[in-house]
């Protein structure tokens, strides 16, 4: 499983919804234990399933960014359902664009909802780097690089 590089057009694909059973069945859990891997073995903190070649609707993080948080390192579905007008900048690079960075406002804070990799519905505020790394997964599954962002 290799990271997808821009131009390819799966990373301009909005995601397609994982239903219950891609989640009963194993398939989405394999995917999303091979994105681990992946960004893992790429030095990412985070990975959407386009970003591998899938246009499935889950994104990973790093487990060490969601142990500190206590929140799920697997979204499946995730849905951003609200941002604060309060934001900042901060350089961000991607791994399908190697080499590239650019800074990039965000806002502060969020909520989110998804499931978790076992199909358990979870919701959540975050903030700072973790609200950072959450809105910069959603927008791959949006079909936004950060290329878009300036």
């Amino acid at each position: 499983m290799e990271i997808v590089k821009l131009p390819n057009k799966i990373l301009r694909h909005k995601a397609t919804s994982v239903s219950a059973e891609e989640i009963k069945n194993g398939s989405a859990k394999k995917l999303i234990s091979a994105m681990r891997e992946n960004m893992k073995k790429n030095n990412g903190v985070g990975l959407a399933a386009n970003q591998v070649g899938s246009e499935l609707n889950i994104f990973v993080i790093d487990p060490e960014l969601a142990k500190t948080n206590n929140v799920p390192d697997a979204f499946t579905n995730p849905e951003i359902t609200s941002r604060s007008r309060e934001c900042d900048e901060l350089e961000e690079g991607c791994l399908s664009i190697p080499e590239y960075y650019a800074s990039i406002s965000r806002s502060k804070k969020i909520q989110i909802k998804a499931l978790d990799e076992n199909g358990n519905k979870i919701k959540f505020k975050a903030r700072g780097f973790l609200a950072r790394v959450l809105q910069h997964e959603a927008d791959h599954l949006n079909g936004i690089v950060i290329k878009d962002k300036k």
